[in-house]
């Protein structure tokens, strides 16, 4: 074990860690805004393969990064629409379907993936995202190279959380998304649009969920896979409950997270081979698993979550 605490206290550690909680944080952040406006979205874990792919090939086929970065928040802002049209429009169950846009956007990926790289022996590849150093601040010892010598999208990740803060805490928008989250006859009454303001949330979350797959295929991998999201959407809906709807809180949960799957990738390369790796693989999961029950005993999620709006009803 002496092996692991000497890389954890190394640059590449935490370097690691605010890698892997990039996408974490951009899922985080939308699916908290599309929760605080009463509208649970299960389809994240589709929404994120499909901009995974989406991104991908606008990339391979233009050789633009960000036109496919561009590409992807279109796609999930897109998929956003269709689940707030379901959800939000229609007030059709919010468990169903989420679960029915990932399983369309997962098959989606993968037919579109088939259809235009064909079932090729070695996959194709990009030339991904590379590090962006900060002048003065990257040779700051320690966190110099770990926070200021990342990808744009890491530095795009960083501000958006005390964006999100802003814009959930102190713009009139904010507070039209925690009212009709908490109390949407209310918002109505004050002549707020419930319907306009969740598909207004619900995009902005797609949009979020589409950046945080462009991360995983264009920068973190830079090559599209079936696996490439692996479980990351379920860990964001779990975050949210972690950090009590918060965008600041959200992100610590997925900054732990993030250590926690650092940490298992350092155990696997310090030599335990008599421990199976799917034993680490494990640990981050646990932890949400754990973490969730933990905190959801005295979280309060918005009043009006998972309750369609329909303003004929009294």
């Amino acid at each position: 074990m002496s092996a692991v605490f000497e890389q954890i206290f190394q640059v590449g550690f935490l370097a690691a860690i605010i890698r892997i909680a990039t996408p974490l944080a951009f899922a985080t952040l939308g699916e908290m805004f599309s929760e605080r406006s009463g509208v649970l979205n299960l389809g994240i874990e589709g929404i994120m393969l499909l901009c995974a792919m989406t991104g991908f090939t606008a990339t391979s086929l233009s050789g633009s990064l960000w036109l496919g970065v561009l590409v992807a928040v279109l796609t999930g802002m897109l998929m956003g629409a269709l689940h707030a049209l379901f959800t939000v429009a229609l007030g059709l169950s919010q468990h169903v379907c989420g679960i029915g846009v990932t399983l369309f956007s997962s098959g989606l990926a993968y037919f579109l993936y088939r259809l235009i790289f064909g079932q090729q022996s070695v996959p194709p590849s990009i030339k991904g995202f590379q590090t962006l150093p900060i002048p003065l601040l990257s040779d700051v010892p320690v966190l110099g190279p770990a926070v200021f010598n990342q990808f744009a999208l890491v530095y795009m990740a960083i501000l958006a959380i005390p964006l999100a803060a802003f814009v959930l805490y102190r713009t009139p928008w904010g507070l039209s998304v925690r009212m009709v989250g908490e109390n949407p006859r209310a918002a109505d009454s004050a002549g707020i649009s419930v319907i306009a303001t969740r598909f207004q949330a619900v995009i902005l979350g797609g949009a979020l969920m589409g950046l945080a797959g462009a991360f995983l295929s264009m920068a973190q991998f830079n090559a599209f896979t079936f696996g490439v999201v692996s479980g990351r959407g379920w860990v964001a809906i779990a975050l949210v409950v972690f950090g009590r709807w918060d965008p600041w809180r959200s992100a610590g949960a997925a900054l732990l997270f993030a250590f926690v799957d650092a940490l298992q990738l350092r155990m696997q390369a310090s030599g335990l081979g008599h421990i199976p790796y799917e034993a680490f693989l494990m640990l981050p999961f646990i932890f949400t698993i754990v973490a969730m029950a933990v905190m959801s005993r005295n979280a309060v999620a918005p009043s009006a979550l998972l309750k369609p709006f329909r303003r004929e009803e009294r």
